[in-house]
């Protein structure tokens, strides 16, 4: 009987984590950068004496969905879509240099560009990118920057960080639902990246196939509790054969 509780439990638990991770890339199909989490799931036996024919579903985390989003373009001066598997460096709440693929940048009151959450924007060496009072700004596909304040002659305030993971560094969503590298250290600058200016990349979750998949597993979730309460029916049933006098 305990058998049928074991897969039926963690059948259920795991269904419901599942649930989770489908409704939060729905939430964020249209968060401009934003990268589908996926979720994988594996059999593992419990140990202990006696308990080595009872088996449990773990959740087995895969990672996210390196897809690239659909390219919409704005034609606005202060948005880019990074090329290829090329992400934009910005400086964490936490201060550590963090990637992510939204490319909608702002002036800070400051004088610094940003990103759409207020979040510093990194240059080529790592530093914060000062803007002039009242310039407009521009970039280059090479992730260049340039300032134009008004009878005055353009200015290079730099490149923007494009970094590019080797196909050995995992980035890692964070809490802050930025990506770091798997070991904390930052990657480093691509000079080969490359950008689409007065463009952004829009979310790559598919919205019909994540709303199929919240369909499946609401029904695998069902299943699972109709188990768990046919194994508390066998019980009982059970408990009412032991318990006739003969």
């Amino acid at each position: 009987m305990d058998h049928l509780i074991y897969t039926s439990m963690t059948g259920a638990a795991t269904a419901s984590q599942r649930q989770a991770v489908l409704a939060n890339n729905l939430a964020n199909v249209s968060t401009n950068g934003f990268r589908a989490e996926l979720s994988t799931f594996r059999s593992v036996p419990l140990n202990g004496p006696g308990s080595s024919t009872r088996v449990f579903a773990l959740e087995a985390t895969a990672g996210h969905s390196n897809l690239a989003g659909p390219i919409q373009r704005t034609n606005r001066n202060l948005d880019a879509a990074a090329s290829g598997n090329a992400w934009f460096a910005v400086q964490g709440l936490d201060g550590t240099e963090a990637y992510t693929r939204n490319g909608t940048f702002e002036i800070s009151p400051e004088g610094q560009l940003v990103n759409s959450k207020g979040l510093l924007v990194l240059s080529d060496g790592g530093a914060p990118i000062d803007v002039p009072q009242g310039a407009q700004v521009n970039m280059g596909y090479d992730g260049s920057i340039t300032a134009t304040v008004e009878g005055q002659a353009p200015t290079k305030l730099g490149r923007l960080k494009l970094a590019t993971p080797a196909d050995d560094e995992r980035l890692v969503r964070s809490d802050d639902a930025l990506f770091r590298t798997a070991t904390g250290e930052p990657l480093a600058n691509d000079a080969n990246a490359k950008m689409e200016p007065g463009a952004i990349e829009g979310s790559n979750v598919n919205a019909v196939e994540t709303m199929v998949g919240m369909i499946q597993v609401a029904r695998q979730f069902e299943a699972q509790m109709r188990l768990l309460q046919n194994a508390e029916t066998n019980d009982k049933t059970a408990s009412q054969l032991l318990s006739v006098q003969g």
